[in-house]
């Protein structure tokens, strides 16, 4: 009698979770009205303007006193060109042009990640990053947002 009333019990806690994961999926249940909506995505409008964030700041890098090799790394500078490239990655990301078109502004802003990633105290890493940065800035000009 017990082990009947072991397998009854098994079978109903097995035929319970059942539904349980139905209605999960299903989108029923107390959870059904607490959906999480997605971030809204940056749209082309985004991609323009952090094109014109990061070539302002290409822009404001050139009319300073340029970066002297004195002047060690230029960290600094290179911490301003930064930033909006970074921005400029994720407003990318969101494009509807898709990655294929953005490959070699990728490409660019990876090198000068790898740049950033040498350190303030090497001058070796100016080329990666301001050089690229000036790259990625002709390569907008010549490749709009789609």
């Amino acid at each position: 009698m017990i082990s009947t009333m072991i397998k009854g019990w098994g079978a109903a806690v097995s035929i319970m979770l059942l539904v349980v994961a139905a209605m999960t999926v299903s989108g029923c249940g107390e959870g059904a009205g607490a959906e999480t909506k997605a971030a809204p995505t940056p749209s082309a409008a985004s991609v323009s303007t952090a094109t014109t964030r990061f070539k302002d700041a290409v822009a404001q890098f050139d009319l300073t006193d340029g970066c002297p090799k004195a002047d060690g790394a230029c960290w600094d500078k290179m911490l301003a060109v930064m930033e909006p490239a970074r921005e400029l990655r994720k407003a990318m990301n969101a494009n509807q042009a898709g990655p294929a078109f953005w490959t070699p502004a990728y490409a660019l802003i990876d090198k000068m990640e790898r740049g950033m990633a040498v350190g303030e105290d090497r001058v070796s890493n100016r080329p990666d990053v301001l050089g690229s940065a000036h790259e990625l800035g002709r390569w907008l000009d010549a490749h709009p947002a789609q």
